[in-house]
């Protein structure tokens, strides 16, 4: 080989080598816009549209569409790209009808590949043949074994996809099915935090409307029983259920005003703690003794929301059931990252323990509520040492919270 023949073939290396390195760079490129697509919407259907414009553009391709199968493992369109006219009928992109679907459930379809647009069975009955479709490309998306679905990408023309697209798209195909599975992950965690809202307006409800209100109605029965032969102790009865209908009355209110608040109104839960001691004071004349030892303002607002619902409702017991004297509450924060709140009070404790099987429905809300911090409640009664009353005692991982 003369000195001439080596440099052609030189010149040929590098020309391949910098051809090679600008397709690696577009396929760092599509990736790079592919990821950040579907990270940066949180509407899943959104995410997949934009990943099937960036897909269709940059291999110069037509249409596109995505299929997911459901809970019950049916298939939906859950996103397209400018479907020819025929496919844009509902009733022709539903249920098992395509060979990608039927290839893809079987187990066939391990990674892209591409197919013959003309097999697609969705196109039989189309007027114009493949509707100005001429092939097509099938991506499976798995998450390890599952299942999730596959994305779909046609061309207008005979082109079939290089083994080095095939094998992006694959990759491409990768993201996406991460990208299906947290949505669908943090649909679940939604549908959770529902479910433990309606248990908390359930327990709001309990601790107050329907208590109070069943006072109101024992009342009122023994007003329908003394009426005839004793006006004057009916009388009484009936102002002992107004007073009550007020007091149940005003409770609607602030339990309204509290749902709407979806904070502690700015307050640190150390500032909540003291407005809500005082007004306890204020309202029942129970001496209260605070204690703050612990960084309050370093605690995510939901964990500050839920310790102070606990405070809350640890105060109404004593209100209710306690004839307590005085009551006090510590937020202390621990070493190893611990958080303890403990309410103790100097009233007539209990005798019967406070287990799962004999919890009341307020019990049970505290500790659903420290459970959901990944936190213990427990609950003491002092009636049979020297000293008097019940303890409160919650202790809550801050490093476990703050993640929740």
């Amino acid at each position: 080989m003369d000195q001439h023949e080596r440099q052609c073939q030189g010149k040929r290396c590098s020309v391949a080598a910098e051809k090679q390195l600008e397709l690696q760079n577009r396929e760092l490129t599509i990736l790079y816009q592919v990821s950040e697509a579907l990270n940066r919407s949180t509407d899943v259907h959104t995410a997949l549209e934009q990943t099937l414009i960036l897909v269709a553009e940059w291999l110069g391709l037509h249409s596109g569409w995505v299929w997911l199968l459901d809970a019950e493992e049916r298939p939906y369109l859950a996103a397209s790209l400018q479907l020819p006219p025929f496919l844009q009928r509902p009733a022709q992109m539903e249920g098992w009808l395509c060979l990608c679907l039927q290839t893809f459930v079987e187990g066939d379809l391990a990674g892209a590949a591409n197919l013959n647009v003309l097999e697609c069975s969705r196109l039989k009955k189309a007027r114009s043949g493949s509707e100005g479709l001429r092939f097509h490309a099938s991506i499976p998306l798995y998450l390890d074994q599952k299942k999730l679905g596959v994305m779909n990408v046609a061309a207008s023309e005979w082109r079939m996809l290089t083994p080095e697209e095939l094998m992006l798209l694959n990759t491409i195909g990768n993201h996406v099915a991460v990208a299906v599975e947290r949505a669908r992950l943090a649909e679940e965690i939604a549908h959770i935090a529902r479910l433990q809202e309606r248990n908390r307006l359930a327990r709001e409800i309990h601790d107050t409307l329907a208590q109070e209100l069943g006072a109101i109605s024992l009342y009122l029965e023994s007003v329908d029983a003394l009426l005839p032969t004793n006006p004057q102790k009916a009388g009484a009865q009936v102002r002992k259920a107004l007073a009550l209908t007020r007091e149940a009355l005003g409770g609607a209110r602030n339990s309204v005003q509290d749902l709407r608040a979806s904070s502690l109104e700015g307050r640190t839960l150390g500032e909540a703690l003291h407005d809500l001691t005082t007004q306890f004071t204020h309202h029942t004349g129970v001496e209260t003794h605070l204690e703050v030892r612990a960084q309050a303002h370093h605690l995510p607002s939901h964990m500050e929301a839920e310790l102070y619902r606990i405070a809350q409702e640890a105060l109404s017991n004593v209100r209710k059931h306690a004839e307590a004297h005085c009551v006090g509450i510590q937020l202390l924060e621990q070493e190893h990252d611990q958080l303890i709140l403990q309410i103790q009070d100097d009233g007539k404790g209990f005798s019967l323990p406070i287990d799962t099987e004999h919890a009341t429905f307020g019990l049970t809300g505290m500790r659903e509520r420290a459970e959901m911090l990944g936190g213990t409640l427990s609950v003491r009664s002092l009636q049979q040492s020297e000293e008097h009353g019940t303890i409160v005692f919650v202790r809550i991982p801050l490093r476990t919270a703050s993640t929740r």
